[in-house]
Parts: C-alpha cells; sequence; structure tokens
C-alpha cells in the first residue's frame, strides 16, 4: 500500500463523531480514585477464510494513533467496523466484510466465536469476533471501505499465519492474533475429531 502522510499534527478533540473523554471519580474499597476513560462504540471484527487461496483475508489501513507512536502507521487487521447502526451484530459484520473485503457472505454463513473487551486500560469497548469462509463465487467488489476509507484487501496465505503472529515489524491488533490462534485450535480439532 503507498502510504504518504502529510501534515500530521494534533488538536482538540471537539463535536467528537465516535469517542468521548471523561474522567471518572469513584471510591474503590474506601479509597478515592479517579481515571482517564474514553467512551467508545462496540465493534465487530471477522476472520474471513478464502477456501480456494487457503488464505486469510485481511486487510491493512492507516491508524494516526499508531503513526503518532512511531510507527508507519499501517496496520494489519481483521475486517472489522463499530457498532453504530440499529441493526444485529451480524447484519453489521456482512456489511463490513462486503464494504471492507468485497464479498458478499449469507448471514446464515457468519459464525460467532466470541466476544471480549479490548483497551480495558482506558476504553472498555465490547468486540464480537466472527468467523466467515468465501469464495470467488461471492465476490462483489474490489472491496477498499466506503466514502473516504482507504483500505488494502491482503490475502494472507494460512501456513505464514504463525509467523505473521510474532513479527513484530508488523503492527497488528490483539484480536487478529487471537483469531488466529483459534483457527489453528479450530483445525486441529477437526483433523482429530
Amino acid at each position: 500500500m503507498q502510504n504518504k502522510i502529510e501534515k500530521f499534527t494534533l488538536h482538540p478533540l471537539e463535536d467528537p463523531r465516535f469517542i468521548s473523554t471523561a474522567r471518572a471519580t469513584y471510591e474503590q474499597n474506601g479509597t478515592a480514585k479517579s481515571w482517564e476513560i474514553v467512551k467508545a462504540h462496540d465493534s465487530v471484527a471477522i476472520l474471513i477464510y478464502h477456501i480456494q487461496k487457503d488464505a486469510f483475508i485481511l486487510v491493512q489501513q492507516f491508524r494516526p494513533a499508531v503513526y503518532i507512536n512511531n510507527h508507519d502507521g499501517l496496520t494489519v487487521e481483521l475486517c472489522a467496523g463499530i457498532v453504530d447502526k440499529d441493526l444485529s451484530l451480524e447484519q453489521i459484520a456482512k456489511e463490513e466484510i462486503e464494504e471492507e473485503c468485497g464479498y458478499n457472505v449469507p448471514l446464515d454463513k457468519i459464525e460467532k466465536i466470541t466476544s471480549f473487551y479490548t483497551s480495558v486500560g482506558f476504553a472498555g469497548s465490547r468486540q464480537t469476533l466472527y468467523y466467515a469462509e468465501v469464495d470467488e463465487r461471492m465476490k462483489v467488489s474490489e472491496g477498499g471501505g466506503v466514502d473516504a476509507e482507504q483500505i488494502e484487501v491482503i490475502a494472507l496465505p494460512v501456513k505464514e499465519a504463525q509467523a505473521f503472529i510474532f513479527d513484530e515489524s508488523i503492527a497488528k491488533t490483539p484480536g487478529l492474533m487471537f483469531a488466529f490462534m483459534w483457527w489453528e485450535q479450530r483445525r486441529k480439532a477437526l483433523l482429530d475429531g
């Protein structure tokens, strides 16, 4: 992915659309405490396996928060999106798969893996993780996101996933690494079963 970042500056947050910040004050076991928090939307993420390619379909995109922490800002992630619509989580996952990766997956083919909390030190949003299999018959577009999103779709061969998890030069999320480990455990169970 070509990525040229220029004129990057930080500004105070005014009229936020997706997050709000606050200072929480409380007492814990009789001790007064305070903590800075970010209220953010919950999200869905989808581990997508391409049957014919024997590969995971991932997305690469620029993340400003990663950029300010001495990286080029490009991350490799699961297909994902925030829960900001009055739809079921599965419907949001289906939309994200099509928008970001270009595959039309039937709702009944999107399997829930589990849910967990992310960024618990300051945000504590809940992410629900799903699994879907795709093939070329399901491809309806090149993906890439909507509006001004600039998302590159990547096919990572399954045989490279283990090395990918431990490659510290690639910015990635814990959810992606967990999903790969879930996949490997599932695959072993299917082979043993």
